[in-house]
């Protein structure tokens, strides 16, 4: 029934046309051939039905279909393009939670552990964060030596990085971080860098010492500080805060309500910094500084369901992505990674790596160039899978294996994190913390030294040290972890097995 009546609205719609514009204009003194493909004809059938106009000029039900298709494009768009930006926001309140920003740090003094909702931690580093809020004058950053970090602005971008990446090369020191539009004088005796946002992330990762955590959380309390300019010869008192084990979240959401967390951000910081394009995808579906976001109920529809596709398509760019730039061993592996080519401006000759982008600030934090350089014995590389070899999702209710060949690039230590496909953070299990890593004991390892890792709800026998427990009837991924990566990772001779089915 509903077939012919379609078929009936269809007829009529071309009768009415016929009948309204049968006739062809009259050849004039100045009338000319149009070349093929200029004219647009005056009904069209398309995905969104059939559009109908008057030489050229839509009429009225084909133009409300037609912007409410190109709001639900544009809105689309911004979700896909914005994800960097709710994600910060809601670190930030994640954070401030704790206390107000320039005066609170959290510190993972017994380690992260699944409790926390972060997008993809490991559980090896001592997570340390705060949240830097510039006013109208510089702010000081006072950083402790041996510990990886750096700040991104509230647009998730590169401001600088402190520790064994930035200038001060491990020791520690001091930085001035000027607030946008800062024309004042600069003090010596500072490494400066600029941002284009007053509100900006801190985060710093302090390495274990013989498995203990202590020396690296001292080091933050004795030497960390965050005050400004005015107050260099008297800093306050820091606020440091152990939040190991206690459940909070810094993860954004994929619902309507991530517009309002997107609105919150360009309420709040400059109209620069954030490029032109994304201001004008939001001004198009009412998120503009300065103005008041209230979108009407066909807007508000329209926005829910750009939210509803916006979330998977950025899933379906993460789990299987279709540029073959992200898969680290093209046509052979599943493992991937979100960084084409070392680019963490997701820049490459002018152009940007959209679903880069999208795959990196969906799935991690993060912004600086130490996480993507090539850099042989020094930092981090990461290898990701939502996937067994078969191409299938991987299942918590199932045994896989991954097969380590002999000779593991990693000059410190390698590991193995869990993630929830849903949240990003940690797989919740039974274990507190949902990996593996090199550094501990009992690890069994194979007679050529290679290694066999297993996923499982149940432990096989025997392999119970080389085991992670998972979710029956919950999807998970996983990152293998590099740290040191040394030259047959980048080469290739060097290359992890696929997570395969054993059962």
């Amino acid at each position: 029934m509903r077939s012919r009546s379609a078929a009936l609205l269809a007829v009529a719609v071309l009768l009415t046309a016929a009948w309204g514009w049968s006739q062809s204009p009259p050849r004039m003194a100045m009338t000319t051939d149009i070349p093929e493909g200029i004219a647009t004809p005056d009904v069209l059938w398309t995905h969104l039905g059939a559009l109908t106009s008057f030489d050229g000029v839509p009429d009225a039900a084909t133009t409300a279909k037609v912007y409410d298709n190109l709001d639900l494009q544009r809105a689309t768009q911004a979700f896909l393009s914005t994800l960097q930006v709710a994600s910060l926001t809601a670190m930030e309140r994640g954070i401030t939670d704790f206390g107000p920003p320039n005066e609170t740090v959290l510190i993972f003094e017994e380690l992260m552990d699944s409790k926390a909702l972060w997008l993809t931690p490991n559980t090896v580093s001592v997570y340390m964060a705060s949240w830097m809020e510039l006013g109208d004058e510089p702010m000081v950053m006072e950083t402790p030596p041996s510990v990886l970090g750096f700040v991104d602005d509230a647009w998730f971008q590169y401001v600088v990085d402190f520790g064994n990446a930035g200038p001060d090369r491990g020791a520690g020191g001091k930085f001035l971080i000027l607030p946008p539009g800062w024309e004042g004088e600069v003090p010596d005796g500072y490494n400066v860098a600029r941002s284009n946002t007053y509100g900006n992330w801190v985060i710093w990762r302090g390495f274990q010492v013989d498995g203990s955590t202590a020396a690296a959380v001292q080091a933050t309390k004795d030497k960390f500080r965050l005050y400004p300019l005015s107050e260099a010869e008297a800093p306050p008192a820091m606020n440091f805060v152990n939040v190991s084990g206690v459940p909070h979240n810094t993860i954004h959401r994929m619902d309507y309500e991530y517009w309002e967390e997107v609105n919150a951000a360009i309420q709040a910081e400059p109209s620069h910094g954030l490029s032109p394009e994304i201001r004008g995808l939001l001004a198009s579906i009412g998120i503009e500084k300065g103005h008041e976001f209230a979108p009407d109920e066909r807007m508000r529809a329209i926005l829910t369901e750009a939210a509803k596709v916006g979330s998977v398509t950025a899933r379906a760019l993460t789990a299987r992505p279709r540029d073959e730039r992200h898969y680290l061993y093209p046509g052979e592996r599943v493992w991937t990674n979100p960084f084409i080519e070392g680019h963490y401006d997701f820049l490459t000759e002018g152009a940007r790596l959209l679903d880069s982008r999208t795959y990196m600030h969906f799935y991690a934090t993060g912004i600086t160039p130490a996480m993507a350089i090539r850099n042989v014995g020094v930092g981090s590389q990461y290898a990701i899978a939502y996937l067994d070899r078969d191409g299938n999702a991987l299942d918590g209710s199932r045994t896989y294996r991954i097969h380590l060949p002999p000779d593991i690039p990693a000059k410190d230590f390698w590991s193995f994190t869990l993630y929830d496909n849903q949240t990003r953070a940690m797989l919740q299990t039974d274990q507190q913390f949902p990996g593996i890593d090199s550094l501990g004991d009992g690890l069994r390892r194979n007679d050529d030294g290679s290694y066999e890792i297993y996923f499982a709800p149940e432990a096989p026998d025997g392999w119970e040290n080389n085991w992670i427990q998972t979710v029956p009837a919950k999807g998970w991924n996983t990152i293998l972890r590099l740290y040191g990566p040394l030259e047959s990772f980048y080469d290739q001779t060097w290359k992890p097995g696929d997570p395969e089915l054993v059962e």
